[in-house]
Order: C-alpha cells, then structure tokens, then sequence
C-alpha cells in the first residue's frame, strides 16, 4: 500500500545504474573492501507510489552495510504512479532484468532482494510465482519481506463493503469482457489511490475478490488456508533463505489481525516445505509500514536485523560458522 509520510527533501550521492530499455537502480556510495567483480549486493524495491528517496531508511542501511556488501534501490517501470497499470508478473521480470546485469557486473557477488510493502509480493512473484517462469530467472540468494501486508485486507479497512463490492464486481465484468487493460472509473477508486490510473485487471488482482481471492497480489491475507500458503511459502527453494520482518505498529492491516500469530504461520509452512527461514524473523516492535519518522531506535533493529541475515550469508560463503545467527530451519 502507499506510504503514509514522506522524508525531507534531501541528496544521496551515489551511482545510478541504467538497465535498457527502462529501468534504473541507484546505488549509494560507501567504501567497499572487495574488487568490483566480488561486491555482494542487496536490491531494494519499494511499492505502490514509492521512487528514489521516498522511503528514508534504505539510506541508513546502505551505510551500515559490511565492507563487502552495497545496496541498490530498483526503479521498475511500475514505480510510482505507474503500478495502476502494471503487474507483479512484470515487476518479477524487471527485477529479473536488473539481477542480471548485477551478476554480469558482479559475478562473484552474492544478490539478496529485498521487498517493501507491494515489493514483497514482487519478491514472492520473483521466486515462486505460478503464472511465470519462476524457474528461469536468475537465482538470489536470498530473500527479505519487510512490511509484507496484504493489499485486499486493506482495502476492506478503508472501503466500505458495498462500495468494494461495486468495483470488484465490475472489475471482474470487465476481465471477462476481454477489456481487462482499460481503466477503472475514478470514482470507484480515488478515494484510496487518488487520481491514479488502475485498470480492471490490476485491480482484481489487488483487491482479490471473493470466494475464491484469486488475485495475483493476494500472497500475505491472514484468511488464506495452508493449502495456498504451501504453495508460495512452502514453494521458497531452500537454496534461497528468506527474512521476514513485519511491522510492529503496521497500520495498512485489520485492527484485530494478531501479527504474531500471521507470521509465525508463514514461518511454520516454510520451514514444512524444507525451506530456509532466518531466526531474526518476526515483528519489528514500533515499526509503521514503512519506518519513516519513526524512532531511531526502531530504524536500528531493522538495520541490525538485515545485516545479521547477510553476515551470516557472507560467512557461510566463507566457510565460517557464526555464534548467534542459525536458522529455524535448513543451514546453508
């Protein structure tokens, strides 16, 4: 979902990164210790309205990093006011793209992806998506979720019932019509996105209507049974470790959802697929959706969470065990 505040106006220096024919990531400057072709990288993608700079923390963890890591920040061709028309099926591809010229330019460095809010489901899509060629991708080597909400249950806290229904029922109309890439009517979408193109298919696959809720967004409701989640969780190679870090104070989710409990459930159905799940998963306590103004002290358990998950990549690359960062599930 959008993100509620916004940072100060402000400049990064960095290197911007172009990937042909429209995509770009930046990468903030920071010394690094290793050649360029042994650089490990971590790509962060945001979601819906986000662009450079506008959520603040991926700033601070790009400077506490480790001498052989770096951050990038993607630009896909839905970001910002683009998504509305898009896909996570084609921001799985864009990621795909900028992946491989990261391993083309790095190819002894290891790429973790880190999701954002909508990019968590990009994450998902990226890894295990049904309706893609998950398999043919370029693999990571890891993967973080970091406010990992599901869009249809907020929609259901900002909408009322009728007026969600009204749009679902006429999105759906419009998919069966073969008119699935023409655009909704403003007035049954302004008041959450605003004057934001969405169309009929984008739309279906975000609010992800009943009884089935089979919109291609729909990875991270708490309503949807073991059986589905087996598919996605259940489906996360155990080559691939993942991270979960699920805000606190995270307001895009029903008031009565007991987080705890959500990714606890995510947790057990990866680690019951034989994946690979880090023990620092969990909730970030004090954390809002997207961090921004939040205390620094909760920015830092974020930041402290991410690096422990890469050290201890970096370490089992190397050979060497690290005291206090083992996994629930599947060393590697």
């Amino acid at each position: 979902m959008e993100s509620s505040k916004w940072p100060a106006a402000n400049a990064t220096p960095g290197t911007l990164h172009y990937i042909p024919p429209n995509l770009s990531a930046f990468e903030p400057s920071k010394p690094l210790s290793q050649p360029s072709d042994r650089i490990n990288t971590l790509l962060w993608v945001g979601g819906m309205f986000d662009t450079f700079g506008s959520v603040a923390y991926p700033f601070v963890l790009a400077h506490s990093l480790g001498p052989s890591w770096t951050l990038m920040t993607a630009a896909l061709s839905s970001a910002g006011h683009s998504w509305g028309t898009s896909t996570i099926a084609r921001d799985a591809e864009d990621m795909a793209k900028i992946v491989a010229y990261i391993k083309e330019q790095r190819p002894n460095g290891k790429v973790v992806i880190m999701g954002h809010s909508t990019g968590c489901q990009d994450c998902m899509e990226y890894a295990v998506g049904k309706n893609s060629d998950a398999d043919r991708r370029p693999a990571v080597d890891g993967l973080i979720l970091q406010a990992p909400v599901s869009d249809r249950e907020a929609l259901q806290k900002e909408l009322p019932e009728t007026f969600k229904h009204e749009a679902d029922q006429l999105a759906l109309k419009m998919c069966r019509e073969g008119h699935e890439k023409e655009v909704m009517p403003s007035r049954l979408t302004k008041s959450v996105f605003g004057r934001l193109a969405i169309t009929a298919r984008r739309w279906v696959d975000v609010s992800s209507p009943g009884p089935d809720h089979n919109g291609a967004d729909d990875y991270f409701s708490s309503d949807l049974p073991d059986e589905r989640l087996s598919g996605t969780f259940g489906k996360l190679p155990s080559r691939t470790p993942l991270l979960i870090l699920y805000s606190g104070n995270e307001e895009n989710v029903p008031d009565s959802l007991d987080k705890e409990k959500l990714v606890q459930r995510w947790i057990g159905i990866v680690k019951a697929g034989s994946g690979s799940i880090d023990e620092n998963s969990g909730l970030v306590k004090g954390a809002s959706h997207n961090l921004n103004g939040n205390p620094e002290e909760v920015v830092q358990d974020l930041v402290r969470r991410v690096n422990a998950f890469l050290a201890r990549m970096s370490a089992s690359s190397a050979g060497v065990p690290r005291a206090g960062a083992s996994l629930l599930q599947k060393d590697w």
